[in-house]
């Protein structure tokens, strides 16, 4: 898969690396750069580390110095940069990996990037919790049956139906101000989503929920 890119930034580390042969690119910022050498990942599997170095320690990371991509920018974070450059080389989908978890500025920094850069890249995040990332506005998603399900809006939603959630929504609104659809969960093993304007962010849990009835 050529046009698709590995990323690794700096929030919780996965306990659990995707197959780096599935990707045509694979790169992180420099502060993940250590927990992937602390976790064990094939370093020589890199194509680039990018950032502003901040986080960058010890000689013994000399051996990488050529993948290393200096970007000063302080106007824009790492993953800002780092998604430029991954564009940049004709990737057209990432899987992000450290977008969540740590300081949740970050996390909150990093859904904005995100936003940005969504109509130019596909763009997944994964944690130990769940898949997230923008749906366009006819969306359906199978093999979900029990899974815990969110609808964050960005910040506003128009005329959302779903169907295949506990909670369903049929023409209706929802608002960062007002109303948000988190913490639903998928009684069918297809939901699907179709809203009129606005942007939406979908969450699906990694796992099935063990006791849907007590949600």
């Amino acid at each position: 898969m050529k046009d698709k890119a590995l990323l690794f930034i700096n929030g919780d580390h996965p306990k659990n690396f995707p197959d780096p042969d599935q990707y045509g690119l694979i790169t992180c910022t420099d502060g993940a750069f250590h927990y992937l050498k602390q976790l064990g990942f094939p370093l020589g599997k890199l194509d680039f580390i990018s950032g502003d170095f901040d986080s960058h320690s010890g000689a013994d990371e000399d051996v990488y110095q050529e993948k290393f991509i200096l970007t000063l920018d302080q106007d824009k974070t790492d993953f800002h940069k780092a998604l430029e450059i991954v564009l940049e080389r004709g990737c057209l989908s990432v899987d992000v990996f450290g977008g969540s978890g740590g300081e949740q500025d970050h996390f909150l920094g990093n859904l904005t990037v995100a936003y940005a850069f969504k109509d130019q890249l596909k763009i997944k995040f994964y944690d130990d919790f769940s898949e997230y990332y923008f749906v366009p506005k006819n969306f359906k998603m199978r093999g979900v049956k029990n899974r815990m399900i969110s609808l964050y809006p960005f910040p506003s939603v128009e005329n959302i139906t779903t169907t295949g959630l506990n909670w369903p929504l049929t023409n209706g609104k929802l608002s960062i101000t007002s109303r948000i659809g988190t913490r639903n969960f998928a009684v069918e093993d297809e939901v699907t989503i179709q809203y009129q304007s606005g942007d939406l962010l979908f969450f699906v849990g990694v796992s099935e929920i063990e006791n849907p009835g007590m949600y």
